[in-house]
């Protein structure tokens, strides 16, 4: 009798808990999804959205090395740092419509992360809400927001990891003030057809393009038909130039690397605009590589050309780590660029 009492008892307790409820996903980045439906991701700036009604949440992802801030109802609830699993309930939450917001701010350029699941215990599932422009950013450390947080420009490995926030640089503040969606295809230390200091010969940022997650060869990113930007912003060429070109490299001098700097980038806008008839490009340069860029511009096809405009920003304080943009930098670059696609 005692056992019999105790089974139904405990099938009381299974019966009267809550059902979670798994949320729609709205992803702003790349990822690549597994069969389990859990999603890999390592671009920076990745986010996922979903939007319920209830009074609690359950978020579920694995960050082996990323830093992921976790908002509800556009205000920061925390930002996760340890390495390794989480499965965390948010609860008491008002009752009626929220979203939650998974951000990633750190860079990884090797390995990733996965996203599991938003869910709402005892709550209702709604739709998301992309947004109705889509803005595309494709760059170097710059774009990153590389240490971007960071206090002073002395940091170690460790620091520059901990304070990069890409969800506080130029793009998504960009983004964020025209009310879009966005995607940072960016990779610190990585040019148009150099690297910087001439490092990890044969590569680039064109060459890791393709990716799903850009420090792994495979698989390469799936064809998402919903992503129609309508400006992608290129700012490559800081790697390219900012050191001489050493014996040894492909390049038998600095003219070498020029031509070689502006053909692959000619060939590199066409094929954005061929697979992107949509998109407008702002190429986004500094003085260090503006005539470059400038040159790229004028051996475009006409057609294409009447596509694409040249920002130069200049006037950053480079007070982030290791002489990379601050966060006032950035908040500076946002305002220009904000600028000229308001006048475009």
């Amino acid at each position: 009798m005692t056992k019999m009492l105790a089974i139904l008892a405990a099938g009381l307790l299974i019966g009267a808990a809550e059902p979670s409820t798994p949320l729609p996903v709205h992803t702003g980045g790349r990822t690549a999804t597994a069969p389990d439906g859990s999603r890999s991701f390592g671009w920076p700036g990745v986010y996922f959205e979903a939007r319920f009604r209830g009074t609690a949440v359950r978020v579920r992802f694995d960050a082996p090395a990323d830093h992921l801030r976790l908002s509800i109802d556009g205000k920061e609830h925390r930002i996760f740092r340890a390495p390794g699993a989480v499965d965390v309930t948010i609860d008491g939450l008002a009752p009626g419509e929220h979203v939650v917001r998974l951000d990633k701010l750190t860079e990884s350029q090797a390995g990733s992360s996965r996203f599991i699941a938003f869910e709402a215990p005892g709550g209702t599932a709604l739709p998301p809400q992309p947004r109705a422009r889509q803005i595309e950013f494709i760059g170097d450390s710059f774009t990153v927001g590389y240490g971007n947080t960071s206090p002073g420009t002395t940091c170690t490995p460790q620091q520059v990891h901990a304070l990069t926030d890409t969800s506080q640089a130029f793009g998504p503040l960009v983004a964020s003030a025209v009310g879009a969606d966005y995607r940072i295809h960016a990779y610190s230390g990585y040019g148009m057809v150099r690297n910087y200091d001439g490092n990890v010969q044969g590569q680039s940022l064109p060459m890791l393009y393709p990716r799903a997650v850009p420090g792994d060869a495979t698989p390469l990113a799936a064809a998402d038909p919903a992503w129609k930007p309508g400006v992608i912003a290129i700012g490559l060429g800081g790697n390219d130039f900012s050191t001489p070109v050493k014996p040894g490299e492909p390049w038998s001098d600095a003219d070498a690397l020029r031509t070689a700097y502006r053909d692959r980038y000619v060939a590199f806008v066409t094929e954005l605009a061929a697979r992107q008839p949509q998109a407008r490009f702002l190429l986004l340069t500094s003085d260090l590589f503006h005539a470059e860029v400038t040159a790229v511009v004028a051996q475009l096809d006409p057609g294409l050309r009447a596509r694409v405009r040249t920002l130069r920003i200049t006037g950053f304080e480079l007070t982030g780590c290791q002489w990379h943009p601050s966060l006032a930098d950035h908040r500076l670059a946002a305002k220009l660029i904000g600028e000229a696609l308001a006048t475009d």
